[in-house]
């Protein structure tokens, strides 16, 4: 059983940052081994979700809830890579379902699914948005009003369920390790470094936000530019969800230093106690 009292550590906000970004640019190879099947399901995926309706937010947060199957898969890969080592890693991400994917994905629900409930309440009341509306020029639209004011409450809740999520997230990585570890360990175990933890997590989802924006967008560009017609959309999907996994590499590399450096956990020793 993991520990459940703090021992002490004091994370350095830029020494993880940096030993998780040169982590996953040191093992690109191995990222693109492991990425590849979780990739082609996110693009499936996202390329079905725009044949049923690309338009309706319905869609998209039912698109999301599917697929973060892939990205588990990938996850648990990645963190194990991180702790165990290119030999223990398991099966290849996207070939298989165990035991131990289904205990990260409860571990996950535990921490971010009010989190994403919050969003998806947030994201229907609000509907769709008319950024003519910013100007001043148009009326103020009473039903849009209504729901803005229903959906504030779940804008707030989700932004504390998000600081909540991310301050005991790392915890994730004990599970990829088949350590039985749950948020609340992580909570006792943050303690005096809850905010660093959520400021280099924030700072990397952040990151991550705007290599998968400035991809879309250049690609999108170049696609315009060789006159690619229906492909195009295809293209700048695929570039933008490579990109995004790499994200979330970054980040999956974060919780597990964090995760290692808060428990003193290493391959074959217990955790610090």
């Amino acid at each position: 059983m993991a520990p459940l009292n703090a021992p002490g550590v004091k994370l350095s906000f830029g020494s993880i940052l940096s030993e998780s970004f040169r982590f996953f640019f040191g093992n690109l190879r191995v990222f693109f081994h492991l990425v590849t099947i979780p990739w082609i399901v996110s693009i499936v995926l996202r390329i079905a979700g725009s044949m049923v309706d690309e338009d309706s937010l319905l869609v998209v947060l039912l698109e999301k809830a599917v697929d973060v199957v892939p990205t588990i898969m990938f996850m648990v890969a990645w963190m194990r890579l991180v702790l165990l080592g290119p030999n223990r890693i398991g099966r290849l991400p996207g070939t298989g379902w165990a035991a131990r994917e289904t205990s990260f994905l409860v571990h996950l629900l535990k921490i971010g699914g009010i989190t994403f409930l919050l969003l998806g309440a947030f994201a229907l009341s609000v509907g769709s948005f008319d950024p003519a509306m910013l100007g001043g020029a148009a009326p103020v639209d009473p039903e849009m009003a209504r729901r803005e004011a229903l959906a504030a409450p779940f804008g707030t809740g989700f932004m504390i369920s998000a600081l909540l999520a991310l301050r005991v997230s790392f915890g994730l990585a004990g599970t990829a390790v088949d350590l039985p570890f749950a948020p609340r360990q992580s909570w006792v175990l943050s303690r005096g470094n809850a905010w660093a933890i959520i400021g280099m997590l924030f700072v990397v989802f952040l990151m991550s936000a705007m290599a998968t924006m400035v991809s879309a967008l250049l690609s999108l560009t170049l696609m315009r530019a060789i006159g690619a017609g229906s492909a195009a959309a295809i293209v700048v999907w695929t570039v933008a969800i490579l990109v995004s996994y790499g994200g979330t590499a970054v980040a999956a590399t974060a919780q597990a230093l964090i995760f290692r450096a808060l428990t003193g956990w290493r391959d074959g020793a217990p955790p610090r106690t």
